[in-house]
Order: structure tokens, then sequence, then C-alpha cells
């Protein structure tokens, strides 16, 4: 199978050049390994099946015996012995700091009491997601969103998409999984299915050896993809887990798996950007339920694509979940994070896309072309409470958002008269930067 550039290619190359060690962390069977081993000169396979009680007792005994080889030197699935950590933390000491000696993989989060030094200064942390549309050769990439933040001239107008709504439904309820893109469609649609099954039969209870009931964990999968995309507070997704008669879980246990869910990367949830626009306001700050990639919530609901193909409500939910994993993915190397602005009185931005530098774009996610004016109407809004604000309390003024953005299924990107940006994700999704076409 041919590789296919990431985005995660270049931020692995920027790390290696300035740290001694990388991290590179995320769900399973996002390309985390296969990424890495396109910059490592060596690879050490921790869950290699011939040797994973030699490398444990190594790691256990004398674990700078496995740091061995040309460099950089990858540790696949550093987290089955963590005293590599400070193994690797030390060696980069030993070697005064010399960048790019090490890359580290990692499919779930290591407990910080196993490990003595945080890394800091040594060690950088990357993540790394499914494929995005645009990893997959399913969008252009066309549109940069460097060039959306940075320059008030570039002209996004004309360009058609390349999915039709069918195609949408597909791409997103097989997901960004890697391994799909050679299969057949029905084959393909197995993946996230086995990837549910497998975090709830296997690894909810390896993530930290704690046994955890798997009829209980795809409960609450199921419960939380019922809510995704949704402000639903934890105490109705209890009550929904607990709606079958030999389901009873208390409201700890119920964090335990979900802290679970979260160290395996499955659970991504965003918080809420609460700017005092208008004081009296009232905000919603509960975080708003995501997976890290929209198949797995169809896959807990158990719904095929033909069935979404008449629940295109539902599917409103799924593809705003598409827009928040690709987002996340062609930002990652600008630091930024995402939130969501929503208040009492029913205005909202699905998304608040922050950049590092304090620029910020507010973004709504409608699936069909009827309701762009809507999310336009909200962004607005928003904009103009913002300059409100400002007039009258100049003293702790808020940044104006730098861009308005309708994300659609539909067919066409153009500039409204309004300035709102009304973008296809299935054609022209946001391209970090220049340079990526370059990979």
């Amino acid at each position: 199978m041919k590789y296919l550039s990431r985005v995660a290619d270049k931020m692995l190359q920027e790390r290696l050049e300035a740290f001694g060690a990388v991290l590179i962390e995320g769900p399973k069977w996002t390309g985390k390994t296969t990424t890495a081993e396109q910059q490592a000169k060596s690879v050490i396979k921790l869950q290699n099946p011939d040797k994973v009680n030699e490398y444990l007792a190594t790691a256990r005994t004398k674990p700078s015996l496995l740091l061995k080889g040309e460099q950089p030197r990858l540790i696949d699935e550093w987290q089955d012995a963590p005293m590599l950590w400070d193994a690797v933390r030390t060696a980069v000491d030993d070697a005064g700091g010399v960048p790019g000696q090490y890359i580290l993989t990692g499919s779930n989060t290591v407990d910080k009491s196993q490990i003595r030094h945080t890394g800091t200064g040594r060690i950088t942390r990357m993540k790394m997601y499914p494929m995005s549309l645009w990893e997959s050769l399913e969008s252009s990439g066309e549109i940069s969103i460097h060039e959306l933040f940075y320059n008030p001239n570039y002209d996004i107008d004309g360009a058609t998409s390349k999915l039709d709504i069918p195609e949408l439904l597909y791409v997103a309820c097989r997901g960004g999984w890697p391994a799909t893109l050679q299969m057949k469609p029905k084959a393909a649609m197995l993946i996230a299915k086995d990837y549910v099954n497998s975090v709830c039969e296997n690894d909810i209870s390896a993530v930290d050896g704690r046994q955890r009931n798997p009829k209980v964990a795809r409960q609450i999968l199921r419960s939380y993809a019922r809510n995704v995309s949704t402000l639903a507070k934890k105490t109705s997704i209890l009550a929904d887990v607990t709606a079958s008669e030999d389901i009873t879980l208390t409201m700890n246990t119920y964090d335990d798996y979900i802290s679970a869910l979260e160290r395996l990367f499955v659970i991504q949830d965003i918080d809420a950007w609460c700017p005092a626009i208008r004081s009296k306001t009232s905000l919603r700050s509960a975080p708003k339920r995501c997976f890290v990639d929209p198949s797995i919530a169809v896959a807990a609901m158990n719904i095929s694509v033909e069935e979404m193909e008449t629940q295109l409500k539902t599917f409103g939910f799924i593809f705003e979940q598409m827009c928040i994993r690709d987002l996340k993915i062609y930002t990652a190397d600008f630091n930024s994070r995402i939130s969501y602005y929503r208040d009492r009185y029913g205005l909202e931005a699905d998304l608040v896309l922050h950049l590092e530098d304090g620029r910020y774009a507010l973004i709504e996610c409608k699936l069909g072309s009827s309701e762009i004016d809507d999310g336009a109407k909200h962004l607005l809004e928003i904009k103009r409470l913002i300059q409100e604000h400002n007039r009258t309390e100049k003293q702790v003024p808020i940044r104006e958002p730098d861009l308005l953005i309708v994300m659609t299924g539909g067919s066409m990107a153009y500039t409204r008269q309004d300035g709102v940006k009304v973008i296809p994700v299935s054609y022209t999704h946001l391209r970090a930067h220049e340079t990526l076409a370059n990979l």
C-alpha cells in the first residue's frame, strides 16, 4: 500500500529538528507507527509477539539497552514499558540535547505516577488523528487556512464540491482509518465497528489493568453517540445508560469509564468559549460531546450508511464531528484549539477555532445549503455583539473574529456580501499551509 502524505509528516520533521525526542500520541489504527517509520532509521516494536517478553524484561532491568540503534530510533507503543520514558529523557540529556534522537508512539496515556520526570525540553508531544479528507485524497485542499486568516484578499469563490451528500455520508461513516482506503466499501464499513468492539472488549480494561464491563462500555459509547455534538449533561447520559434494566452504574463509575475512553483517545470533548460579550447573558459551559472520528459514533449506534440516508438530521451532528476532526488536523501545527459558543438565548457558533497568536474564526457547520443563512445570521450577530461590547466596555475589549465561516456539505465555495465565507467541506477543506502540498 502506497504511503499517503499526512499533515503529521511535516510536524514530526520540524520537531525532530528541535527536540531530542518526539512522542506521537493518538488513537490506535491512525497510522502513527507508519508515519514515524518514514523518518526513523531504526525501530523497536514492543508488541512484537516473538520478542515482547524479552523486551519487557530488558526494560525492567536495563532500559537503556533498548535505546541502542541508529537514530532517530522509533520505540513503538512505549507505554507498555513506561520506564523507557525516563530512559529516553536521560539519554537525551547525556547526549547534550542533540535533536532527533528518538521517536515514541503510544495509543494511550500513561499514569504520571509511572514516570519520574515530565521530559520538558527533551521530549515534545504531538497528536495524530485519523485521516482527514485531504489526506485520504477525497478533498483537494485548495483552500489554505493560513491564507484565510492572513490574506484579506484571498479569493475562494467558484470552487465546486468534489463529493455529493451520499459520498459524504460514506466517508463520514467509514471514517479516516488508513486501512479502509484500499478496501471495498462494504468491507471498509467494518473497520469502525471492529474498532468499537476492540475498545469495549479489550482496550478499556487493558489501558490501566482495571477490569471493566464490556457491556457497560458499549452502552456508554452508544449513549455518547446519541448525544454527539450536543451539550448533554453527564446525568442525562448516565440515565440513558442505566435505562437498560440490567445495567446499574454510579456517577463515580461512569466517570471512571469516561476517563479510560479519554486516555484511549476515543472521546475528545471540546470546551465552551466564554467571553463576557453581554454581561447578563448566561453562557452554556458544559463540554460538547465529541469523538476523535465521526465513524465511532456511527458504529456505536450500529447505523448503516443506507439508514443514515433517511436520518439526515442525525447526520448533521456526524457531519459536525467530521469538520471538527479535520480542523484539528489541519491546524495542529498552529498550536490551535477548538471550542464552541452558545448562550441561553440560543445564539451559537458550532465551533470557535483559536490560533496561538489570538486570531480566531467563528464557524457554523451546516450540511444543507438551506441552512447557510441561519448559520451566517448567528455568526454575524455574535460579531455585532462583540462590537457593541467594545464600544461600551473599552477597558476590557474582546477581539473581533478574524473569520466567519459556514462549513457546508453544499456544492460551491463563495464569500457572501456580508463577508461570511461558505466553504464546502468535501472539496476545499482547510489546508494547513502551502508547503503541505509538497510533502
